[in-house]
């Protein structure tokens, strides 16, 4: 009797940590992938950068004030492209990183910095949005990302490459 009761409390403290276990867990990965994210972008280490983002296509929305972005799935051809004439410095502050479900992870957060291209520099900071689902390799990737102006300091700058299909 006193055996049962043990297996019968032990399942379910088992049933209603795992989730918060699972949870945390989650977010760690996804903190940990968000950071390595934005050091490729930094680096410029294209392969990382498109390797990041979700096999099945991604989706985005710049805070330039341009229409959202189709689904694309980026190389890192496409990236090296994107990036190309700038050197952007930018850091991630305040992150915030919420399970959805297993599969899916809310992230916001401030990115500040400065965009450098040919024209100059000027400061950067705006709000991010993302949505990180485990792809089908078991993998945690961005599906899609939103960017909206902050208050102070440039944000980004269009270039001929926002307007591709």
């Amino acid at each position: 009797m006193i055996r049962t009761i043990r297996i019968t409390v032990s399942l379910l403290l088992l049933s209603v940590l795992s989730p918060t276990v699972l949870a945390e867990d989650a977010a760690t990965q996804v903190e940990e992938r968000l950071m390595a994210y934005w050091d490729a972008r930094n680096d410029r280490d294209h392969n990382t950068v498109a390797g990041l983002e979700s096999r099945s296509g991604m989706l985005g929305t710049n805070s330039d004030g341009s229409f959202h972005k189709p689904i694309s799935v980026s190389t890192p051809d496409d990236w090296e492209k994107n990036m190309q004439g700038q050197a952007n410095v930018v850091r991630v502050f305040y992150p915030e990183i919420t399970p959805i479900s297993p599969d899916v992870v809310y992230a916001r957060y401030y990115l500040e910095g400065l965009n450098k291209n040919a024209s100059g520099s000027a400061p950067y900071r705006t709000r991010v949005t993302n949505l990180w689902v485990k792809d089908s390799d078991g993998e945690w990737r961005i599906k899609a990302m939103h960017f909206s102006p902050a208050n102070y300091g440039g944000v980004h700058q269009t270039q001929s490459s926002d307007f591709d299909d």
